[in-house]
């Protein structure tokens, strides 16, 4: 098979990881200057998708085969379609050659497990060992890891990774029994701790004062499918909550359920709305920054996020009695519940009014979203009135949401 045959497959079979971000790692230092590639600076050059996206990763797999048969997995074993298998150089001379011609600015690489687990994981370390002491590669590199995959194998593939990451899958360990029997959700979390241990290690010194070998600066990530079971939006955020709080997992993405050829009968016959991974990953941002608890963030008796508003205008609609807040006098986490405000505008507001008074004027000047914020604050020069009484409100609170979902190739 061509090589560009194997990218079309290779790559397109790549589509339904949507852990690449490349946020979170270091500048790889020269002594001497030189090397190829960067995580930052000059060596990063963009492309961007219409929506306005950046797609600067080579966001491959290994290989499609695979000897697992989820349910829910459109390179199951059982399923009838396209295969094909990067060797390690393939890999390398495609990533190198995308560098030079300013494509990508790094490398994003997941596999199928062929033969088993610890096989595997040593061809995805290999690619990045190559790169890295070979050719001596500095730019970013995500590794997707094999969570039965011996702990020495994650070990050195953490020494060669910007971030690391190992899928749950699904929100909860019964679906995975369900829809991947043969998969250990508990061998995935055990898996997941030990990253956590050293990660942490690496940034710890030594007796002797000197650090250990940097370990994925990035951190690690985890992808959850949304809607390939009955699971509500309660015990994902649950589940999410979890995951940061044990393993310090950098993110957690959602990847919305998307059906596949000769699929089972136990997964649904369509896709959920789009507008419900969105409204997850607005809950996640709330768990993360805004000081929420996965409880209080679901405000509906059916365990759902509302769809048509987001999740802290939803809070803030059920909670009116803690409304208007005044911008001059309230707390920092008090302003961070309020719709509209994120966390640079709070941090804005808090510095200003060290200074004087925040008037309505200011609103304007911190480029606020005026339409969500004003029902909810009150200020010298204005008072929302009975606005919060408005049975309307919601209404008039809501607003467009994304509709379609670009895929990064």
């Amino acid at each position: 098979m061509e090589l560009k045959q194997k990218l079309e497959i290779l790559a397109d079979a790549a589509k339904y990881d949507a852990s690449c971000a490349s946020s979170g790692t270091d500048k790889r230092t020269s002594a001497n200057g030189k090397g190829i590639g960067s995580t930052t600076g000059m060596g990063i050059c963009h492309s961007y998708a219409p929506d306005g996206r950046c797609i600067s990763l080579l966001k491959i797999l290994l290989t499609n085969f695979c000897v697992y048969d989820c349910i829910y997995c459109v390179n199951r074993v059982s399923s009838n379609v396209p295969r094909a298998r990067f060797s390690v150089d393939e890999v390398v001379n495609l990533t190198l050659s995308f560098y030079r011609r300013n494509y990508i600015e790094g490398l994003f690489l997941s596999s199928g497990i062929i033969r088993n687990p610890d096989y595997t994981m040593e061809q995805v370390v290999e690619v990045a060992r190559v790169l890295r002491e070979v050719h001596d590669f500095r730019g970013y590199i995500h590794l997707k890891t094999i969570p039965d995959a011996s702990a020495e194998l994650m070990a050195r593939a953490g020494l060669y990774a910007d971030r690391l990451s190992i899928n749950v899958e699904l929100p909860t360990i019964a679906s995975l029994h369900t829809l991947a029997p043969e998969k250990d959700g508990k061998a995935i979390r055990r898996s997941m701790g030990q990253l956590r241990l050293k990660i942490e290690e690496s940034k710890e010194k030594t007796l002797t004062g000197k650090r250990p070998p940097r370990f994925s600066p990035g951190g690690q990530s985890t992808q959850m499918i949304v809607g390939a079971d009955s699971t509500d939006d309660r015990a994902i955020l649950d589940t999410s909550a979890h995951l940061y709080g044990a393993y310090r997992l950098r993110r957690v993405y959602y990847s919305a359920f998307s059906p596949i050829p000769d699929a089972s009968k136990m997964l649904p016959l369509k896709a959920p709305p789009l507008v419900r991974e969105h409204r997850l990953y607005q809950a996640d941002w709330l768990l993360r920054f805004y000081g929420f608890d996965a409880e209080e963030i679901i405000t509906g008796e059916d365990g759902m996020l509302d769809l048509d508003v987001d999740p802290k205008t939803a809070w803030a609609l059920q909670h009116r009695e803690q409304f208007p807040v005044d911008l001059n006098r309230a707390p920092k986490a008090m302003l961070l519940r309020v719709p509209g405000l994120g966390v640079t505008s709070v941090a804005r507001i808090l510095a200003a009014r060290k200074v004087r008074a925040i008037r309505y004027d200011d609103l304007t000047r911190l480029r606020l979203s005026l339409k969500k914020v004003l029902p909810f604050v009150v200020l010298p020069d204005y008072h929302p009135g009975r606005s919060l009484d408005d049975n309307h409100l919601k209404q008039r609170l809501q607003q467009p949401v994304p509709v379609q979902q670009f895929g990064l190739f």
